[in-house]
């Protein structure tokens, strides 16, 4: 006998295919593969593959994931492939073992969904149907001929197929709906296969199967283009590919760059893009709100050109190549700059060219350094706070000790006082340059080419770091009266000038005591002295200067006493400042500066920026004076066959998922006899795969319909 169980006994098996061989390990290995416990195991492999890959970063250049990890772990993750996971060789054979294991179980069952979608179960028996927990019994006066075609039209008229099979003394009325549900099955299983089969398409694998047939190997070197080697590149037969090209205004391509674990490969384009003009919209802030290029493509085959504008989420696509706007760089803009020294006593300015891309000598008298400009920005939208960091570029040891720190932070001006501040603004034009010396050593340098508001004062920035992935430090360069730095590097070249400081420690001396009686003279070598030996302290050597040099001062005293001595000394070095700041200023043929807020106040600023450009670690200040800008767009240009496979195989994927949830089968047989005298007794039984309350209205309505005359 056949129950409601054992009819679906065949669609809650989770088993996996029985091959019938006499080789057992190949029986077993079929079973395996085509099991759901091992699809089941694969996807969450997959899951957990998928968080590494979004979590950290894809294709970065190997050296930042040095310095974020360390030499230790980055060895490791390397290993494990988990800086390009999704072209890793361990997650491609998860992929192909998954287009396996769903494909097995396809074959396997699908054929029997198919075959039981057509069926009308015709094999039950009056005692089956009365094992089924949803079935009702009555009795007619119609004989079970009339009262079989009646209860068939009612059937159908609530959307059912029916079959009607005569048995030996009795009618069975079979029907069936929503057999649809089965096609779900099979289109979320074959959905699987069809989408990993569009990603394996779109992976690296034919790259991968290049490298290995014909030698293709990434080239790391420097160099043009045009003459890097036929082995590293890939032709125009390549199937699939996801490169960059970087195209400056003017200019022209008909290559992409694939980057490589260990260098790049040079993908051939079918044809040339030039590009006519870059396009940047900015809004009122000065935030970019559009980037477009208008290009001209040229068909290598046959010579016709086109024009044609890319924009973000507006690609090009040509001859079955996806050009898309990417962002956009520096395409080797012309830079004019001035050099000011920032160490001895020379205080004479330079002036030096650049171009974006390429290096220059240092041209600084004596210098082994050479400049590698990086970048240049015409507009720099900044939240100066840094996330809440110091824009100092400041020794992390700041601070004069344990006790007396808190009275010298009022003598620093701490740059983090506005670290809640978000307002975002346009600070103008920036470049962007490493200066690397003589032992290949060097540090990256990011200067503003316009003074800054920045805590009620105008300050020039200069943003130092010391690793490439590591947030910028800024130098605060007060802007003097003509919004210049002239006047601080006035001060830098005189504070370091022995002589200079000399004549300053007399002049304050002779202002802080004016009489001429014999104990105030006395009063006026101890001030002198006094006056000399904090304006020596803080100018500092080679090994330490500035604030730093004061707290190793301080240090000395008596810890009783440093409180005290701090405030005298502070005050008395910043009055020989001032005295210093207008002896530099005659020496150069100026008048002298009132004493009013304002200038005291630059006076401040630049102390701080003294004592902190001791760790700017730059043997010259350079600032942006002009520039003629080239910019550059970067396109990413991909060929992905897969794409159309992959999104038809979402399209089979919503539908199965929704013929799953929303078509419900039911099945339904009504058992007619005769009962005598003409009378007719119908049994009627309805099966469903689940039981939702949906189910049980419909089976309360049929079973009120159904016996009516």
């Amino acid at each position: 006998m056949t129950s409601e169980t054992e009819t679906n006994a065949a669609e809650i098996n989770t088993s996996g295919w029985e091959l019938q061989t006499s080789r057992r390990w190949l029986a077993e290995t079929v079973e395996l593969l085509s099991s759901m416990r091992f699809a089941i195991s694969l996807l969450t492999l997959i899951s957990i593959a998928s968080i590494i890959g979004t979590v950290l970063k894809q294709n970065e250049p190997m050296p930042n994931y040095v310095n974020q990890f360390g030499p230790f772990w980055f060895e490791i993750f390397d290993k494990l492939s988990l800086y390009a996971v999704y072209s890793a060789w361990w997650f491609l054979l998860i992929m192909g073992f998954l287009v396996v294991s769903t494909s097995l179980c396809l074959i396997r069952n699908a054929p029997k969904m198919l075959h039981d979608m057509r069926s009308w179960r015709d094999n039950v028996r009056e005692q089956s149907l009365r094992n089924f927990h949803h079935r009702t019994e009555w009795e007619s006066g119609l004989d079970h001929a009339a009262l079989a075609e009646q209860t068939a039209n009612r059937i159908a008229a609530d959307g059912y197929k029916v079959k009607v099979f005569e048995r030996e003394n009795a009618t069975l009325i079979a029907a069936r709906q929503g057999a649809g549900n089965k096609w779900g099955y099979i289109f979320a299983h074959a959905s699987i296969v069809i989408i990993c089969l569009g990603g394996l398409l779109d992976s690296d694998l034919p790259i991968r199967i290049q490298k290995l047939l014909f030698d293709k190997t990434p080239f790391s070197g420097s160099g043009l283009i045009s003459q890097i080697p036929a082995a590293h590149r890939l032709g125009l037969g390549n199937p699939t590919f996801r490169g960059n090209t970087m195209i400056p205004e003017g200019g022209s391509s008909n290559t992409a760059i694939i980057p490589q674990a260990d260098g790049v490969l040079i993908q051939d384009l079918p044809f040339t893009i030039q590009l006519k003009r870059f396009v940047i919209d900015y809004y009122s802030t000065g935030m970019p709100k559009l980037f477009a290029s208008d290009v001209v493509i040229t068909d290598s085959e046959n010579g016709k050109s086109f024009p044609a504008t890319i924009k973000v989420n507006e690609p090009l696509i040509y001859r079955g190549i996806a050009m898309y706007q990417s962002s956009f760089e520096d395409g080797g803009s012309h830079l004019k700059l001035a050099g000011y020294p920032m160490q001895g006593v020379q205080r004479t300015s330079f002036t030096m060219q650049g171009e974006v891309g390429n290096s220059s000598p240092l041209q600084s008298a004596g210098s082994d350094y050479t400049v590698e400009w990086s970048g240049f920005r015409p507009f720099n939208v900044e939240n100066m706070a840094q996330n809440g960091q110091d824009v100092r570029a400041v020794n992390p040891r700041q601070g004069f000790g344990q006790s007396f720190s808190a009275s010298l932070d009022k003598h620093l001006g701490s740059a983090a006082k506005n670290a809640e501040n978000k307002d975002l603004k346009n600070v103008g034009p920036s470049v962007q340059y490493k200066l690397r010396d003589k032992n290949g050593q060097a540090r990256e340098y990011l200067n503003y080419m316009q003074p800054v508001l920045i805590d009620g004062s105008w300050v020039f920035l200069a943003g130092m770091r010391d690793t490439p992935d590591g947030p910028f430090r800024y130098l605060r360069i007060p802007a003097d009266d003509n919004d210049t730095v002239e006047e601080w590097m006035r001060l830098r070249a005189a504070l370091v000038d022995p002589a200079l400081r000399v004549q300053a420690a007399q002049r304050y001396a002779r202002r802080a005591a004016p009489d001429a009686r014999e104990n105030v003279t006395r009063l006026r070598e101890q001030l002198q002295a006094s006056s000399l030996k904090g304006l020596t302290i803080f100018a500092g050597d080679e090994h330490e200067s500035g604030y730093v040099a004061v707290s190793r001062f301080l240090e000395k005293i008596p810890p009783q006493e440093q409180e005290k001595a701090a405030d005298i000394f502070m005050k008395i070095l910043n009055g020989s400042l001032w005295d210093l700041w207008q002896l530099a200023r005659e020496r150069d043929g100026l008048p002298p500066v009132e004493p009013d807020e304002k200038h005291g106040r630059f006076l401040q600023l630049a102390t701080n920026a003294y004592s902190d450009a001791f760790f700017y670690g730059a043997p010259v200040y350079l600032q942006l004076q002009g520039f003629e800008e080239v910019k550059a767009s970067v396109l990413q240009v991909t060929r992905s066959p897969g794409k159309n496979v992959v999104y038809f195989g979402c399209l089979l994927l919503v539908i199965g998922v929704f013929s799953m949830f929303y078509i419900r089968e039911r099945r339904l047989w009504v058992w007619i006899k005769p009962s005598g005298n003409g009378a007719s007794h119908a049994l009627m039984a309805m099966s469903s795969q689940r039981k939702t309350l949906d189910f049980e209205k419909e089976f309360e309505t049929l079973k009120q319909q159904l016996p009516l005359p």
